[in-house]
Formats: structure tokens, C-alpha cells, sequence
């Protein structure tokens, strides 16, 4: 690989990696700065052509469809189906209620998407009015549920529909249910142990006054506007995938999965799908991937700029970036280490 293209990628990456956490501004529009910076490093390496314009056009078209769909039902039923939770969580209380919520937007975050996962999760927020401090720590650990959840199918988060598009051909061949089966054993538990947690953790939860709130009603152009900026999202990082291959073909492949996993950690300063389009690829073995993958969705619940469903619950609920970290980062690390005992466990 030229010395050029070498330079201007790790650049690029750094930028990728850097930049929304450092600059409010590319953060809010996350998207479209991903979808630049895909267009500039596959210009950068001079990797164009017919078939990658197709795959970046055809590839977001699931994901898209099914948020759009899926927002607009979210919009016209939002009333009723906020007094059907609010009623439960009376009939179960705090304790039960957490658990559930977040064990079944976990499970159910594969099929709804992460994104509408995340916008139902809001709206039960808003309506709890516990204190603040326990519905912060609700809000976390459900968006790692989500998050780890979506990972499930290629319809449920973008990281997932990556995957599965660079994966579709040789050695591999990945169909809809690939994810299932080479997450699903370390995944479901998971999300299972987190509603567990979550509704120990609650079993002190207080009414108060002063809560979390979301903003108003969508309006059906905010989610068409939501729709297109996840379509560009994928598209982007598609694109960044292409470009980054070279890069990813001679060094990163080539890494011991323990690096790796570690290297993932940066999933907490920018979400998880880019270090999956920069890094996974048909030439790593399935452990690799597998790895790679819990490090990234492990990792991506630390910061805010992380994973989508922490982007879209701290900004319509007003999480600080300091109030999500206090949970945020001690929960990624833990679950890291919990996991790379097991993952060192599995190679012996």
C-alpha cells in the first residue's frame, strides 16, 4: 500500500474516531459527516466502481424502510401505547417493570430496529418521573440492551447490516441469521443479566417531580429527515469499509484477537459501526469476528457518540455527556473484562 494512501487513512480514521467527540457540531449530524468521510477515503484510495455505488445504494434500504415504517407507527399510536406501559408499570411496579423494559427492548431491538427501540425507550422515560439519578441509569443500561440486541439481524443497527453485507460473499456467505448464530449464545444472556441488574437497581426508585423529559410529538417530516440521515449513514460506512480495506487486508486482519478486542474499546468515543466497516472482513476467522464484534458492542455503551440508541435517549431525554459516562464507561469496561476472561477461556 503507498505510503500516501497509508498516512491519509490513519488521518482519516483519527478524524472519524476524534471529531464528534471533540466537536458538538459533527456529533448532531453524525451521519452526514460519516458519509464525507467514506466518499474521501474510498476517493483516497481509488477503490470506486460500479459494484461498490450499487452496494452503497442498495445496502441502507432495509434498515431505512423499516425505521421510516416503524416511526411513523411509533407517531400515530404514541399516545395509546404510552397509557398501555404507564398502566403496566403500575399493575408490576418499579422493580418488575425495569426488567422487562429492558429485557424486551433488548430482545425485541433486532426486529424494530435499535433506533425505534431507543424512541420507545424515551418515551417510557418521560412518563416514569422517578428520580433522576435512577432513570439516568435506567436509560443506560436499556441502551445496552438495545444495542447489543440489534446486533441480532441486519435490520436492527447499522454495525449489523455492515457486517453481513461484507460478509455476504466467500469463505462465509451471510444470510439474515448469521448474526443469530455467531452472537446469540453471548448476546441473549446478556441483555437477560442487564434487565436482571436493572431491576435491582430500581427497587429504590423514588417518584420525583424533576425528571427526565422528552420534547414534543415528532412531526412526520423529522422522521422522514431521520430516515434519510440513517440512509446515509449506512451508505457511509459502507463506503468507509471499501476504502479502509486495504489498510484493514494488510495489518488489522492480521492482529491476535486480544489486541484487537482492546483496539475495540474505541468504540466508546464513536459508534460502533465504523471500527465495523474500518475492520471486519472475510479473511478473519470466525473467533476473530466474534471478538471483535463483543469488544465493539460491549465497548460502545461508555460514551454518548458510542452507539445510536445513546445518541437519540441523551439527546431527547438531556443526558450530559458527564452523566452518561458515570454509568457509562464503568458498565463498558466491566462487561469487557467479564468477556475477555471468557473469549481467553474459549481459545485455550
Amino acid at each position: 500500500m503507498p505510503a500516501i494512501h497509508f498516512w491519509g487513512l490513519i488521518l482519516s480514521l483519527l478524524l472519524v474516531l476524534f471529531l464528534p467527540f471533540l466537536i458538538h457540531k459533527i456529533e448532531q449530524n453524525l451521519e452526514i459527516f460519516l458519509f464525507l468521510m467514506g466518499c474521501f477515503t474510498v476517493t483516497l484510495t481509488g477503490s470506486w466502481n460500479l459494484h461498490l455505488v450499487k452496494e452503497g445504494f442498495v445496502e441502507p434500504i432495509s434498515i431505512t424502510v423499516t425505521v421510516l415504517i416503524a416511526g411513523l407507527v411509533f407517531r400515530f399510536f404514541r399516545q395509546r401505547i404510552r397509557k398501555e406501559i404507564f398502566s403496566l408499570e403500575k399493575q408490576l411496579g418499579y422493580p418488575l417493570f425495569a426488567f422487562l423494559l429492558v429485557t424486551i427492548l433488548g430482545l425485541c431491538s433486532s426486529v424494530i430496529t435499535a433506533i425505534i427501540a431507543a424512541l420507545v425507550l424515551t418515551e417510557v422515560i418521560s412518563g416514569l418521573r422517578l428520580d433522576r439519578r435512577s432513570e439516568i441509569l435506567l436509560v443506560v443500561l436499556a441502551c445496552f440492551a438495545i444495542g447489543l440486541g440489534a446486533a441480532l439481524t441486519p435490520v436492527g443497527e447499522p454495525l449489523s447490516t455492515i457486517v453481513v453485507a461484507k460478509l455476504r460473499g466467500e469463505p462465509y456467505h451471510a444470510s439474515f441469521t448469521f448474526l443469530l448464530k455467531l452472537l446469540g449464545a453471548y448476546v441473549v444472556p446478556t441483555i437477560v443479566i442487564t434487565g436482571l441488574i436493572a431491576g435491582f437497581v430500581h427497587t429504590r426508585a423514588v417518584r420525583k417531580e424533576e425528571s427526565l423529559q422528552t420534547d414534543t410529538a415528532e412531526t412526520i417530516s423529522s422522521i422522514f429527515v431521520r430516515s434519510l440521515k440513517v440512509y446515509l449513514f449506512v451508505m457511509g460506512l459502507v463506503f468507509l469499509g471499501q476504502g479502509f480495506r486495504p489498510m484493514i487486508d494488510t495489518y488489522v486482519s492480521h492482529l491476535p484477537w486480544q489486541v484487537l478486542y482492546w483496539v475495540n474499546s474505541l468504540s466508546a468515543v464513536v459508534d460502533n459501526a465504523t471500527l465495523t466497516a474500518a475492520e471486519i472482513s472475510p479473511d478473519m476467522t470466525v473467533f476473530q469476528i466474534r471478538s471483535a464484534l463483543i469488544a465493539l458492542l460491549l465497548s460502545g455503551i461508555g460514551l454518548i457518540p458510542g452507539n445510536i440508541p445513546n445518541i437519540i435517549s441523551a439527546n431527547k431525554l438531556g443526558i450530559s455527556a458527564k452523566e452518561w459516562a458515570k454509568w457509562g464507561v464503568p458498565l463498558a469496561l466491566l462487561s469487557m473484562l467479564i468477556y475477555f476472561v471468557i473469549l481467553t477461556g474459549l481459545s485455550n
